[in-house]
This record gives structure tokens, sequence and C-alpha cells, in this order.
């Protein structure tokens, strides 16, 4: 509970505040449940604090002191704490959502379960802090430094991390996406395993947490080995009309224990489209690509082709239809096409039903 007297303390001002810290240097100040929100307490001394629970929602504390402050619970969100000493402060489950954490010390703080997303945290000082299972995404942490720090289960989505420090920091259960890194981000001796498990560390945040479900995951595992071994990438405009042979293609290739993935153009596709294509090419074991009346497949065999010549591609074209113009040039110059298969293969639709059981054998036997 707030002390009655520090509030009446507090709200004469910081001047008047400080000196009476001053005076009393062992009085451990009373402030839980207070509400101080938009406060202007630039450089107020709240060293060893007990702040639980306060409201301090954008409170100007541009420099406050708060070295082992008790802010639990405590709602700092859109607060101004640039170059403020939170330095060993206990924010576990504390909202700092949108703060102003620029060049702060939070060395040693713990922020389990603490809200930082949108939060600035631009060179600030995290080393050895406690932000396991905190919520990071978007926030932006250029320039600062968490080596040490305990990010376990953290949730780290869009987060800002240029010239940042993570080196040796425990990363078991992050949780990280489309983060912005580069050759500045430091990410050695990252350690993905529990402290009582022997140490593995790797030096790949996003690559981490997939390791350590390779690890610990058996039916990952089976998962990945699915994906590698039996994935036939299936390319093509499948139309009403030859619907037919998207479904004959389908049921041929699960009879053999493949798993079709089944990109259907109506529409040319997109850039992103073609990189999935591309990515989904990379891990197939073969691909189908349906050339009758093609729009987008030359785009995606032009990508697929010549990166990866090592996957078989099986051309399919109806009798009555012919090639596109630069269909000929990819199957002379590049060998995707060749390796498995060399000629072109034929397939008159109206007869599709009675020949398709042997015709289909033939593509992937």
């Amino acid at each position: 509970m707030t002390d009655n007297k520090h509030l009446d303390l507090i709200q004469q001002g910081v001047f008047v505040w400080n000196e009476w810290r001053e005076d009393h240097p062992r009085q451990e100040p009373s402030l839980s449940d207070v509400r101080l929100s938009g406060a202007d307490l630039p450089g107020v001394n709240l060293i060893d604090a007990k702040l639980l629970y306060a409201n301090l929602m954008d409170t100007k504390l541009t420099g406050a002191k708060l070295r082992g402050a008790s802010l639990q619970n405590a709602n700092l969100s859109g607060a101004d704490l640039m170059i403020a000493d939170l330095s060993g402060a206990d924010l576990m489950i504390a909202d700092l959502s949108a703060a102003n954490l620029y060049k702060a010390n939070l060395r040693g703080a713990k922020l389990e379960n603490a809200d930082l997303s949108y939060t600035n945290l631009m060179c600030t000082d995290l080393r050895d802090a406690d932000l396991s299972y905190t919520n990071l995404s978007d926030a932006d942490l250029c320039h600062a430094n968490l080596r040490g720090a305990n990010l376990s289960g953290a949730r780290m989505i869009n987060t800002r991390l240029f010239y940042t420090n993570l080196s040796h920091c425990r990363i078991y259960g992050i949780s990280a996406w489309n983060l912005h890194v580069d050759k500045t981000t430091d990410q050695s001796n990252l350690i993905i395993t529990l402290p009582h498990e022997p140490t593995i560390t790797t030096d790949n945040l996003e690559v981490a947490q997939f390791l350590h479900l390779l690890i610990n995951n058996q039916k990952i595992r089976r998962i990945i080995d699915t994906i590698t071994s039996k994935v036939v990438l299936v390319l093509g405009r499948f139309t009403k009309e030859r619907k037919t042979l998207l479904d004959a293609i389908r049921e041929q290739l699960l009879k053999y224990n493949y798993l079709p993935v089944v990109f259907d153009f109506e529409k040319p596709s997109s850039r992103d489209i073609t990189e999935t294509i591309s990515t989904l090419a990379h891990v197939a074991r073969f691909v189908i690509a349906d050339i009758t009346d093609a729009k987008s497949i030359p785009q995606e065999l032009e990508r697929i082709v010549p990166d990866l010549p090592s996957v078989p591609i099986q051309p399919l074209l109806e009798a009555s239809a012919s090639e596109y113009g630069m269909f000929s040039n990819i199957l002379r110059d590049t060998p995707g096409f060749s390796r498995l298969f060399a000629i072109r293969t034929l397939i008159t639709y109206f007869n599709l039903s009675r020949k398709r059981s042997l015709l289909l054998r033939k593509l992937w036997q």
C-alpha cells in the first residue's frame, strides 16, 4: 500500500522528494498502487522504492534513479525512461509497451513476462537481465547490449536488432519471426538448452528455435523426413475442363505414398507466389508441370530449372496442344528436364480415365 506521507512528498515535486531522500537515506519509499500517470518526475530518486502495481503510464521519468526498485505489475506504458537507471529493478509482468528506454540501464533487471512491445530499447544495457517470456514484438533493440540475458520463451516478432549484442543469451523456447538482423548483430554462442541440460549453442536466432525442435521432437524429425523425401510439387492451370487431370495426379501420387502440393494458376502469379514455389521446389522430390495453355508456368520454370538442376521435372502437355515458345530452349539448355525424363509426355484428356493408371505410373517409377 502507498504511504500517504510518501505520496504527499512526491506530489510536491522532484526537488522536495529528492531532498527528503537525501535526508532519510535508509527509508525505503512505499508507493505501491500509487497513481502518478502523466506526472513530470525527471531525475527522481526512487532507488529501492516499492512501486508494485503503480500507475506510471505516460510519466516523465527521464534520468530517474530506479535501481533495485520493485515495479512488479506496474503500468509504465508510454513512460519516458530515457537514460534511467533500472539496474537490478524488478519489472516482472510490468507493462512497458511503447515506453522510451533509450540508453536506459537495465543490467540485471528482472523483466519476466513483461510487455515490451513497441518499446524503444535502443542503446540500453540489458546484460544479464531476465527477459524470459517477455513480449518484444516490434521493439527497437538496435545498439542494445543483451550479453548473457535470459530470453527463454520470449516473443520476438518484427524486432529490430541491428548492432545488437545477443552473445551468450539463453534462448530456450524463443519465438522469433521476421527479425531485423544483419552482420552487425552479434548472435554468437546462443544457448538453446535449459540450464540443467548439456549446453548446445548456435549462432543464429531464427535457426536456433528450429534446431531445438529438431533435437527434442521426434514428430518434427518425421515431418522433415517426409518433406524432403515425399513432397511432389504439381504446377498448372487447372481449369474446369482439366480438373480430371489434377484429380488423377493427386490420387496416384497418394497411392505411391507421395505428398502432392498443388499450385493452381488461374491468374498470373505474383512475385511472392513465385518465391514460395521456388522454396517448395527446393524440398520437392520432383516437379510435375502442366504446360498446356501456359500462363504463369513459364515464369515458374525459368525460376526453378536453372537453380535446381538436380530436381527432376516432368512436363505434361495435352496431345492436341503445342508447347509455348520458350519451352524448347529450357528443355535443351538446362539439365533439370532431362535428368529423369528425356522427352515430353503427351496426355489425351478424353482417354485419361482408361489409361491414367499405366500412364501416371510411368511418371514416377
